[in-house]
């Protein structure tokens, strides 16, 4: 890897389309440029709580996250270290004994509802975008994920949604929209907006090529 790698934050509310951004991102490039790095797999520890301690846990909230570990590992990987990622379990509320070993690369994307939201993480990027989608669409997107992939109930969803997670977003997911450099509305179906952010990074990583061949010739 060449000269310090290019990191971008991409936030936005539960359901918005952060991560279908993100990933039709890294599709336009080669599958050794982009690293994906979750905010969600760096929820905090909770093994010392029992399980219905954990179950009172706020997800939506910025004392949620081990932020601290996350900006560790970033730095490492600004550092060209590798890292293990944590591993959360959504079944058992806490964190997992797996981990993930990932490499750094030429680009670092940092996706979560909450990644603009503290400043040591904000200072650590080059570029920030905001994925600004309807409520409506996103609670839908919200229910399926957590219906389908997490084993909650339709009436769970709907109860942590209205006391939970829409008086979170308002507070603290969207005012760190104004932190943005880029707003994305409606996801992954504003491919203009895709693509102008390729051909930024595209531009950068040229733009960092370049110094390089002039700083070594």
């Amino acid at each position: 890897m060449s000269d310090k790698p290019v990191v971008i934050g991409v936030a936005g509310g539960t359901g918005s389309g952060k991560t279908s951004v993100t990933r039709s991102i890294i599709q336009r490039f080669a599958d050794k440029t982009i690293l994906m790095v979750e905010q969600d797999y760096y929820y905090k520890d909770q093994s010392h709580l029992p399980l219905e301690e954990r179950l009172k846990t706020n997800y939506d909230h910025p004392l949620a996250f081990d932020n601290d570990l996350l900006i560790d590992h970033l730095k490492d990987l600004i550092q060209e270290k590798p890292v293990s990622k944590p591993v959360y379990d959504y079944k058992m509320h806490t964190r997992s004994d797996e981990t993930i070993q990932i490499e750094p690369k030429e680009v670092i994307i940092v996706e979560g509802i909450l990644v603009l939201e503290d400043a040591r993480l904000r200072d650590l990027m080059d570029i920030k975008v905001f994925v600004d989608t309807d409520a409506d669409v996103r609670i839908i997107r919200r229910m399926m994920r957590d219906i389908n992939e997490r084993g909650r109930t339709l009436d769970s969803v709907i109860e942590q949604y209205i006391n939970v997670v829409r008086p979170m977003h308002l507070q603290f997911v969207e005012p760190t929209k104004r932190y943005a450099d880029l707003i994305i509305p409606e996801g992954g179906q504003n491919h203009v907006a895709i693509d102008l952010m390729a051909t930024k990074i595209q531009t950068v990583l040229y733009e960092k090529g370049q110094k390089l061949s002039k700083e070594n010739s």
